[in-house]
């Protein structure tokens, strides 16, 4: 299947799928709002004809009472009403014309209470028979008790109800119709923006991320999730810009080494009688040196981009500090004061704030005219770890571009001093890993690297 065919089959079963639905919860709802509203009438018809056999049984009860008792009830209902007075012992004493002669057509006990319970009754013998509505109220004397039945006939109301069911049945479908209809034309309307974004969202390519897709201008849920999808595809943009520069910048800071070590060994190779075996050495391993540096380097950014979950744990940061100036020491005759440094405890990863220090501390070293001093001390839930050399500091335009990755403000002496440019990004991001920040001030002369970290809380 082509792929527009299958784009125009996708759009086409979502949206029959979406009027499907409607349709469905259309139909229920209108069934269901039918079902009720026959019942609800059927109930109030009932409760109509159940008060008009208890209004017409009461009114012949009060009639009712001793020597005033007829053979026959006078007509006042034209034949629609079923009456009968019954006395103790079950005979018929009084009857409306329609049962004239017939036997005890109810058999059920007389209610005493204030509103008595209408029963539906069967085979009365008037009419078509039928279904009918009857109570029995007590009358007569203590004496002569008496029950007088009055019965509805419930044909009215089973036909009138019998006509709106059928126009219901006729009705509702038809407006389920309708209003399917009326949905499907919503619904093509409404996702036709969504295909919109559809097809503007397949090509956008890994390769051209610039691309944005259309915001609806109304202010609706479409045009903020096109609004959003914007923004994700601009952090991706920058992402991917970022990967292809330090990719491009890991490359270029490779070659350099590379190349070197690559030169070096063809002229031995070709005059081997004109090398210095010992220079040669000394050479390749000042050349492996940068490269092993800046190998590590590297591989310290990849993974802080990646964001592994650092092992928190308590560190004291001092003990860092005095381990690293021991180092340091070991590789220069500068001075490196550490007097100033006292007890800090921070919650983080040692391998990382390790580096951090010990970045810090070659980055001082390459500049640092006689001496580095460093100083750590704490202050409102703070660690405030300084770096300071006396060497030609930083500019103050510069203070914020040092800690952007491969950033060199001298590079040729940089290079030769074995930096990549590299030091202080990692310091940075593996500080901000720490919930913590950096920052460069003037040190009068030369510059301080100054760090903050949250403490751990006692």
């Amino acid at each position: 299947m082509a792929p527009g065919v299958r784009s125009w089959w996708a759009r086409r079963s979502l949206r029959l799928r979406l009027t499907a639905a409607a349709a469905v919860g259309i139909a229920a709802g209108l069934a269901s709002a039918a079902v009720l509203l026959v019942a609800w009438l059927h109930a109030s018809l009932i409760g109509g004809l159940d008060q008009t056999a208890l209004e017409r049984a009461q009114l012949v009860a009060s009639d009712q009472a001793g020597d005033r008792i007829t053979a026959e009830l006078p007509v006042t209902d034209h034949g629609e009403v079923a009456v009968q007075v019954v006395d103790g012992k079950g005979a018929v004493r009084s009857s409306s014309p329609n049962l004239r002669g017939r036997p005890r057509a109810f058999t059920f006990p007389a209610s005493r209470s204030d509103t008595p319970h209408a029963h539906t009754v069967h085979d009365i013998p008037v009419g078509e028979g039928g279904a009918w509505r009857a109570v029995g109220v007590p009358a007569g004397t203590r004496h002569t008790p008496l029950t007088v039945y009055v019965a509805v006939p419930t044909e009215g109301v089973d036909h009138s109800l019998g006509r709106l069911a059928a126009g219901l049945a006729t009705g509702v479908p038809a407006v389920v119709a309708l209003l399917t209809g009326v949905v499907w034309l919503l619904t093509g309307r409404a996702l036709r923006p969504v295909d919109a974004m559809r097809a503007q969202t397949a090509e956008i390519s890994a390769s051209d991320l610039s691309r944005r897709v259309d915001v609806p201008s109304a202010g609706d849920a479409l045009g903020r999730l096109a609004a959003t999808f914007n923004d994700l595809l601009a952090r991706l943009d920058a992402a991917t810009r970022r990967q292809r520069r330090f990719v491009a910048d890991a490359a270029h800071e490779l070659r350099s080494p590379l190349t070197t070590l690559r030169t070096r060994l063809e002229i031995a190779a070709r005059h081997p009688g004109s090398t210095d075996a010992q220079n040669l050495a000394r050479g390749l391993l000042h050349e492996t040196e940068r490269l092993s540096r800046l190998v590590d380097d590297l591989l310290g950014l990849a993974q802080l981009d990646a964001r592994p979950r650092l092992r928190a744990r308590p560190v004291d940061l001092d003990e860092i500090v005095f381990t690293e100036v021991r180092d340091a020491r070991r590789r220069t005759r500068l001075l490196v004061d550490q007097h100033a440094v006292g007890a800090a405890r921070v919650t983080g990863d040692a391998d990382a704030l390790s580096r951090v220090v010990r970045n810090l501390l070659d980055n001082a070293l390459r500049h640092a005219a006689t001496r580095v001093d460093v100083s750590l001390r704490t202050g409102d839930g703070t660690a405030r770890l300084i770096v300071a050399d006396d060497g030609p500091g930083i500019p103050e335009a510069d203070r914020e571009r040092v800690f952007g990755r491969f950033t060199r403000l001298d590079d040729a002496r940089a290079r030769d001093t074995g930096g990549s440019g590299l030091g202080l990004a990692i310091v940075r991001d593996a500080v901000t890993a720490h919930h913590g920040s950096t920052r460069v001030e003037d040190n009068g002369p030369g510059a301080r690297l100054v760090v903050l970290l949250p403490t751990e809380p006692p």
